[in-house]
C-alpha cells in the first residue's frame, strides 16, 4: 500500500462526504455524491437545452420536469427578460427540440409581473415559428394556465401573419397536431382575416372547397389550390406536385405516391424532412446502389449529399446535431429502430453522407495546438439514461460530441471513466458509428471523474484542457474531481484547465465555483466545440 496520500499537500476528501469547510456550497446528488450546487441560471440552459421528456437513471421524467418549473419560476420572478433569452438562444436549433423552450415560454407568460408578459410576447414569433410549435404551444397553454387575455393575443398575432403566403404553408403543412386543428384555433381566438387572402384562407379551414375554382388564384393560396386538385385526381400526384410545389405532408395523405412522385419530392425536401425519411426513400427505390439502370437513383444520391453536407443547409434548418446522430442510427438499423414499419437494406453512400453531415452539424475552429483530453463517463447510469424517443443513451451522445471536438484538433485524447479511467480505442480517425461502438460495449461500474486527473498525474501526461462529457453524478472516487486537479496544476501542469459538459438537467456541478479556470456547460449544444475551442486558447 503506498503512504503518498498521507503526506501529500492535497487534502483528499471521499466523495461521498463534503469537503471540510465547503459544505455550504454543496449538495448532494441523487447517486449520493456530494458536487457544488449549479445556479438557477446554469440549472436553466440545461433543462432548456436537454429536456426533461426522459428520465435520468437517477431521477423520472416528473421529478426533472418539476425541478425545472421551480427553476424556471424563480428565474422569471428574478428576470424575466433574461429568460426570454434564454429561450430564444435554446429554441434556435440548439436544443435537442423546442419542446422544453415552449414549454418555458408557457410558465413564462404565467409571470405575474408584467414585464414577464411583455418578454413573453415580445419572444413569442422566435419559438413559435411552425403550425407544430403552434399546437404544442397551446396543449401546454391549455394543460397548464388555460386561454388568457395574453394568449389569446399571441394566438390571434399568429394567425394574422401578414404574409399570407408563410401562413397559408404552415395550416396545409400542419392541419392537426396534439389535439387542435385549425378550425379549433380560428373559433378559439376569433381572428379577424386582416386581407382577402386571409379570408379565404380561413374559410377553407372552417369548410373547406366545395367547388373548386377553375384557376389557381393568388400566390398565397397556389399551395392549397393544387392540394385540393389532387384530391380531386389522386392518381396525378406528379403534375401537383411539379405545379404547387407540395411537400410529402401535403402530397402522400392524399395523392397515389409513386416512386416518380418521391423522386419529385425529394428535389425540394427540406432538410428535416430528408433526414426522416431517408429509410423510406431507400425502401421505395427512391435511393438506391448505382448501376447502368439507376441515372435517377444517382441523381438522388447527389441530392441528398448536397443538402445533408452544406453547413449553411444544416444551420439553415436548425437541425440539432442529435437529429443527424438519430437518423445514422435510424438509417443503419434498417428500419428495425424508430416508428417506422418498413425495412430496407442501408445503402453505404447515404451511411458516409451521414456521418459527413453530423461531422459538418458542429461549429468548430481551425485546430488550436492545445492539448486536449476529453473523458467520456461511461459508467452504467450513461448506458442507462436515453436521449429522445430513438433510445440514443447518454453514452453514445456524449462519445459523438467528444469525437466531433477531437476531430478538430491535432493534439486530442479520448478515454472512458467510470471508478478507472481506459483507453476505448477511439481516436479522431473512428466515424461516428464505431466510436459509438466503442464506447457502448465498456459501459461499467459506478462513477469516478477524479481518476481522468489521477491517470494524467501517474503518466505525467501534459494537458492543456480536461473535457469532461457526463451526467455529473459521481460517487465513488476516495478524492473530489476539484481537489485532484489542484493536485495535477501543482505537479504537471499550474495552467490546466478543465470543462465539465454536463449532459443531464440537474442541479449539480463538479466546477468548484472558487476556480475561474473551471467552466460548466450545458450539454447537446452544437457550438460546445467552438466553445472548448476558445477556452484553450484562453479566448474566454
Amino acid at each position: 500500500m503506498s503512504h503518498y496520500q498521507f503526506f501529500t499537500q492535497s487534502p483528499k476528501t471521499p466523495q461521498t462526504q463534503p469537503i471540510p469547510g465547503r459544505e455550504a456550497e454543496m449538495i448532494p446528488g441523487r447517486s449520493g455524491g456530494w458536487m457544488f450546487k449549479a445556479d438557477s441560471w446554469q440549472t436553466l440552459r440545461r433543462c432548456l437545452l436537454i429536456g426533461t421528456a426522459q428520465g435520468s437513471y437517477y431521477a423520472g421524467k416528473q421529478e426533472l420536469t418539476q425541478d425545472f418549473a421551480t427553476v424556471l419560476r424563480s428565474a422569471i420572478a428574478q428576470d424575466p427578460d433574461r429568460v426570454a433569452s434564454e429561450i430564444i438562444y435554446a429554441s434556435d436549433g440548439r436544443a435537442l427540440n423546442n419542446s422544453a423552450p415552449l414549454l418555458a415560454l408557457v410558465l413564462l407568460s404565467m409571470g405575474s409581473q408584467p414585464a414577464a408578459k411583455a418578454a413573453f410576447l415580445r419572444s413569442f414569433p422566435q419559438v413559435v415559428r411552425t403550425g407544430s410549435h403552434f399546437y404544442e404551444w397551446l396543449s401546454y397553454s391549455k394543460s397548464l394556465r388555460g386561454f388568457g387575455k395574453v394568449v389569446r393575443q399571441a394566438g390571434r398575432q399568429w394567425l394574422s401573419n401578414p404574409d399570407g403566403t408563410a401562413l397559408a404553408y404552415q395550416l396545409l403543412k400542419y392541419q392537426q397536431r396534439h389535439g387542435f386543428s385549425h378550425r379549433d384555433a380560428l373559433r378559439l381566438f376569433h381572428v379577424k382575416p386582416p386581407s382577402p387572402d386571409h379570408d379565404r384562407l380561413f374559410a377553407w379551414v372552417s369548410q373547406g372547397w366545395d367547388g373548386l375554382p377553375p384557376e389557381p388564384p393568388a400566390p398565397a393560396l397556389r399551395q392549397i389550390w393544387w392540394y385540393e386538385w389532387l384530391k380531386r385526381h389522386p392518381d396525378r400526384p406528379c403534375h401537383a406536385i411539379q405545379q404547387g410545389k407540395l411537400t410529402h405532408e401535403m402530397a402522400a395523405p392524399v395523392g397515389q405516391m409513386t416512386v416518380k412522385a418521391w423522386t419529385l419530392l425529394l428535389e425540394s425536401m427540406p432538410i428535416g424532412a430528408l433526414l426522416r425519411n431517408l429509410g423510406s426513400l431507400t425502401q421505395l427505390g427512391v435511393l438506391s446502389p448505382q448501376s447502368h439502370k439507376a441515372k435517377k437513383a444517382n441523381q438522388a444520391l447527389k441530392r441528398v449529399a448536397q443538402v445533408l453536407t452544406s453547413s449553411d443547409h444544416l444551420r439553415r434548418g436548425r437541425i440539432h446535431p442529435i437529429d443527424v446522430l438519430k437518423a445514422l442510427k435510424t438509417y443503419r438499423s434498417g428500419g428495425s429502430l424508430g416508428q417506422s414499419r418498413k425495412t430496407w437494406e442501408p445503402l453505404p453512400a447515404v451511411v458516409e453522407i451521414l456521418e459527413t453531415a453530423l461531422d459538418r452539424s458542429f461549429t468548430a475552429l481551425p485546430a488550436t495546438g492545445k492539448a486536449i483530453l476529453h473523458a467520456v463517463d461511461v459508467s452504467g447510469s450513461m448506458g442507462y439514461y436515453t436521449v429522445g424517443s430513438l433510445g440514443l443513451t447518454c453514452c453514445e451522445v456524449a462519445t459523438t460530441l467528444a469525437l466531433a471536438s477531437a476531430k478538430a484538433e491535432k493534439k486530442a485524447i479520448i478515454r472512458g471513466f467510470a471508478t478507472e479511467f481506459r483507453d476505448l480505442g477511439i481516436t479522431a480517425a473512428d466515424s461516428f458509428a464505431s466510436a459509438i461502438a466503442k464506447a457502448s460495449d465498456q459501459n461499467f461500474g459506478g462513477t469516478d471523474a477524479a481518476v481522468a486527473y489521477g491517470w494524467a498525474l501517474r503518466q505525467k501526461v501534459w494537458v492543456d484542457l480536461f473535457c469532461f462529457w457526463t451526467d455529473c453524478e459521481t460517487w465513488a472516487g476516495r478524492q473530489h474531481p476539484s481537489q485532484a486537479l489542484g493536485e495535477y496544476r501543482r505537479k504537471v501542469n499550474p495552467k490546466a484547465k478543465a470543462v465539465y459538459v454536463t449532459l443531464v438537467p440537474s442541479g449539480i456541478s463538479l466546477v468548484d465555483p472558487q476556480d475561474s479556470q473551471s467552466w460548466d456547460v450545458a450539454g447537446f449544444d452544437p457550438t460546445t466545440p467552438r466553445l472548448l475551442q476558445l477556452i484553450a486558447l484562453g479566448e474566454v
